[in-house]
Order: structure tokens, then C-alpha cells, then sequence
């Protein structure tokens, strides 16, 4: 897959809940579940985002905002918000799964609308795309798009086959769209990595590691990618992306193995294997090496993590 997809592979959605409710003003609704990511698409009517900071946003219609955690935040009618417990809904009954819960979409003036992602737990590699990114950011819908994202809504409320795994995967397009768009947006100001997609020299080396990751990558062989010399390939990637090639090789690789420790039961060398690695040997000590522990220990403060 290319370098975004990769990246954004290990932050997906599951069991997300779509709610289309009246909401009588004055009305607040409280974000407490400390996501990673929250993104909320309003599709009717508009509120006003209150950050821990202190700072506040206004979002309208059509338009998306990527709040990132895991503090709480509140999403009220309006700019003076008062925390009053009549008019507040809780994200875990705003998003419960409960078909009582659900409300059709309305024409009454004050109806919103929202689609709601919550993203709980993201993967390392993930983290490189999510720390690039400002606490919140909000984008501007496509033409279209919202009708579309209401249409599954609307599937959603009514509980038909596939409906969850339809409204999941919506979820993660429109992050993926969202995100696109903001990184396009900040042009200059978008992660080196990003950047260098779009490089004709640093371009073709990403998406050849990314797409091939187990081949035995030299910086050589990653010149012969981009059709540059040797010495032009090496000086214009830590140009662009800030780092030598081979460093940010490893990175990639020590991401995608931390996933793997995380989510699967495979043993090192089959992870070493998966990642690009000769031998298990290689690959443990380059582990410990970059991130502080061998790949068995990082694995067992995982599950230790877990239990408590």
C-alpha cells in the first residue's frame, strides 16, 4: 500500500454508532471516553467545540472536525455554554447502541445531525501521521459528501443488515479524506513524509519501501527506484523527510513490528520475517536498540498494561 495508507492502516473504527437527534437548545454534549481521535461530521444544524485549553470552534454544516484526546471536550449549541446536567448528554448515551436512542432526521430548525467516529486505540505507526496533527482541526466537506454520510446514517438508524460494518468503514473513508484534505491544505507546513510523496526523487522510494517492505532495502536500490544516483538520492531524502533513508527504514519497520506484538500472537521471527528482517537475532537487537526494550519485554509490558 502507498505511505498514507499505511500509516492511517492501524486506526480504524469498530462499533461506531451513528445518532441523528432533536436537540432542544440549550444543549451540551460531553466527549468523556478519552478517544485518541474523535471526528464528528455535522450534517444539520452546528455547535461550538470547547476545548480543555480553554480555546472554542465553531462547526457548521458540511464541515468535519478532528479533535485529538484524551482530553474532554464539549460540543454545545453555543459559545457561552453552561454546564447544566438538564440539558447534557453524555457521549456514552448520545452514541448507545440502544434503538430507543436513535432519532430520525428531522426538518425542525433546531435538529442536528452529527456522525461521530470515536478512534479508542491506534497503533505506532499510526502515531506518526496523529502527532503531526494540531488538537483540532476542521475541513470543509465535498459537495455531496454529507448527503452521502446521511444516507448510511439513516441505514444505521434502521438497523438493516450491515448496517455496523457500513457505517465503520464510512467512518474510516472520512478520515482518510479528511486527513488528505488538511495535509493539502497546510501544503509546506504538512509532515516531511507527506511531502515527499509528491518529491519525483524522495516519491518513489516511499512507495517502494512501503509497498515492498521485506525486500533487503539498501540506499543503493532505493536510489535505483527514484532513477538517481546514489549520492542525489541520500542528500535529497533527508532534505525532504529530515532523516537519512536507512533511518527512516528502520522506523517504518520497528512501527509495523510493534503492531504486530500488539495485535497478533506471531512469534519474533515470524514478525522479523513479516518486517523486512534476515533473522530474528537482527532484528531484536535493532528493537532494543531504537525502542528501549527486546521485542518479548515490549510484548509483556503490553499485556501487563492490559490487565491492570
Amino acid at each position: 500500500m502507498d505511505p498514507l495508507s499505511s500509516l492511517l492502516a492501524g486506526i480504524r473504527t469498530e462499533g461506531s454508532v451513528v445518532t441523528s437527534a432533536v436537540l432542544s437548545t440549550p444543549w451540551s454534549i460531553h466527549f468523556v471516553d478519552e478517544a485518541v481521535l474523535t471526528m464528528v461530521t455535522v450534517l444539520r444544524g452546528g455547535g461550538v467545540l470547547h476545548l480543555p485549553d480553554g480555546d472554542s470552534r465553531r462547526v457548521r454544516p458540511g464541515e468535519t472536525a478532528l479533535v485529538r484526546g484524551p482530553a474532554p471536550f464539549l460540543l454545545a449549541d453555543r459559545a457561552d455554554v453552561v454546564d447544566d446536567p438538564a440539558t447534557t448528554y453524555e457521549v456514552a448515551c448520545f452514541l448507545c447502541e440502544d434503538e430507543d436512542h436513535y432519532v430520525a432526521p428531522s426538518p425542525h430548525a433546531d435538529a442536528t445531525t452529527l456522525v461521530v467516529g470515536v478512534y479508542r486505540t491506534v497503533g505506532h505507526r499510526s502515531n506518526r501521521v496523529l502527532d503531526t496533527l494540531p488538537t483540532v482541526l476542521i475541513i470543509q466537506e465535498e459537495p455531496g459528501v454529507c448527503d452521502w454520510m446521511e444516507s448510511v446514517a439513516c441505514d444505521a438508524a434502521n438497523l438493516r443488515p450491515g448496517s455496523q460494518a457500513l457505517m465503520d468503514r464510512m467512518l474510516d473513508w472520512a478520515l482518510v479524506c479528511t486527513l488528505r484534505t488538511w495535509f493539502e491544505r497546510v501544503g509546506a507546513e504538512a509532515p516531511a513524509w507527506y511531502r515527499g510523496l509528491a518529491d519525483p526523487v524522495v516519491g518513489p522510494a516511499l512507495d517502494a519501501v512501503h509497498r515492498r517492505p521485506t525486500e533487503r532495502w539498501t540506499v543503493a536500490r532505493m536510489a535505483a527506484e527514484a532513477g538517481v544516483s546514489r549520492a542525489l538520492f541520500a542528500r535529497r531524502f533527508r532534505d525532504v523527510v529530515g532523516r537519512p533513508p536507512l533511518t527512516y527504514l528502520t522506523e517504518h519497520r520497528l512501527d509495523e513490528a510493534s503492531d504486530l506484538l500488539m495485535s497478533t500472537d506471531l512469534g519474533v521471527a515470524q514478525i522479523a520475517k513479516a518486517v523486512g528482517y534476515a533473522d530474528s537475532f537482527g532484528f531484536s537487537a535493532a528493537f532494543k536498540r531504537v525502542r528501549g526494550s527486546s521485542p518479548t519485554a515490549f510484548r509483556r509490558s503490553l499485556s501487563s498494561t492490559s490487565r491492570a
